[in-house]
This record gives structure tokens, C-alpha cells and sequence, in this order.
């Protein structure tokens, strides 16, 4: 994530009018705007397999699985994030053009420059999500998924999945094989 140097702090509705005509995404906090920065191969092709994998799993049951151009917004007001992946169940969602409100499942693709920022502040300003009760973080340079659930205690819990296990996303009640998500991945670097 990049900021935009010298940019004013803009309303929303500024923002979702300017980047309209911008040929990079950016993501909005606080009134700013920061450039998305480029994906690797790897962190393609693993958001690819997760949508290839998930996009069965909620067909026909009102739930539609969104990639990386989707953004996600706080509240109406602002902040607006670009995940990796989303699934969205809720009526709203269908009815809005600029933005998912209501996420049950956001899943990131780490890599090098985002993992921190994608643990800490942006998984913070997701948490305010009243309908997120899984945020999942996959690795782009290792076989690891972690899997970040909300417990009936309102406590967000972390289970980590490796090489060989089965990886469990209970908010769409569905598992796959680890390997699943990382078919074709190289790990070249």
C-alpha cells in the first residue's frame, strides 16, 4: 500500500468518483487514498484456486463469492479495502454497486510488503464487521493458512493448517484439502 503524496483528505463520495477514473485501485483510510501495489504469480494463482474452490460451494445458496475488485467498506462513510477474496450472504450486499457491507468470509493473500499490515490495522478495521465471522490469511511464499474464527464468545480464535490438512472455512461450511489451494503454486520468489 502506497499513499498518494500531497493528496487532501477527500469524502467518500469524492473518493469513489475519483478512483472511477483512475487506472489503480486504492484503498480509502481516513479520508486518504493508498495505492494498491501489484501481486506476485503465486499470490495470483492461490486466489484463483480459492475462488475456483469456493464459488461451488455457495452456488444456489444466496451467497456470492468476490475477488480483489471488490472493495469492502467499514461502514458507509469509509474505509474502503480491496481484499484478495470475500463471500457475502447477506441481501444488502446484492443491492449495493460501490461496495460489500456485510462479509461473512475475507480471505488476504500474503505477501512480503502486505503481511503485516494485513495482520495488524487491516484485520482491526475488519473486525468492526458486525456480519465477519472468519478472516483467512494464506501465505504466498509457504504452505500455511490461518484461519481466524469468531467463537460463540465473541473472541476471535486462530486455528493454522499446513501441508497435508484439511483447511475448514465454517462460515460457508466447507473444507478442502490444503493442496487444493495451492495447486500449480511454484513458490519461485
Amino acid at each position: 500500500m502506497i499513499a498518494v503524496p500531497n493528496n487532501p483528505k477527500i469524502s467518500p463520495d469524492e473518493y469513489f468518483a475519483w478512483e472511477s477514473q483512475q487506472e489503480t485501485r486504492y484503498e480509502y483510510i481516513n479520508g486518504e487514498v493508498f495505492a494498491m501495489a501489484g501481486g506476485t504469480i503465486d499470490h495470483s494463482m492461490i486466489a484463483t484456486n480459492l475462488i475456483a474452490l469456493l464459488r461451488p460451494q455457495v452456488r444456489g445458496k444466496n451467497c456470492r463469492v468476490l475477488g480483489s475488485d471488490a472493495k469492502v467498506g467499514i461502514s458507509k462513510n469509509g474505509e474502503f479495502f480491496y481484499p484478495d477474496l470475500l463471500v457475502t450472504c447477506d441481501d444488502r450486499d446484492r443491492h449495493s454497486a460501490k461496495a460489500v457491507f456485510y462479509p461473512t468470509l475475507i480471505i488476504e493473500v500474503l505477501s512480503p510488503s502486505t503481511e503485516a499490515y494485513n495482520r495488524g490495522s487491516k484485520f482491526a478495521r475488519y473486525r468492526q464487521l458486525i456480519s465477519l465471522s472468519e478472516y483467512v490469511l494464506v501465505s504466498s511464499e509457504q504452505v500455511n493458512v490461518e484461519a481466524f474464527r469468531l467463537n460463540e464468545r465473541g473472541k476471535w480464535e486462530l486455528t493454522s493448517y499446513g501441508e497435508g490438512d484439511l483447511v475448514q472455512f465454517a462460515s460457508i461450511n466447507f473444507e478442502c484439502a490444503i493442496a487444493e489451494i495451492y495447486e500449480d503454486v511454484e513458490f519461485l520468489g
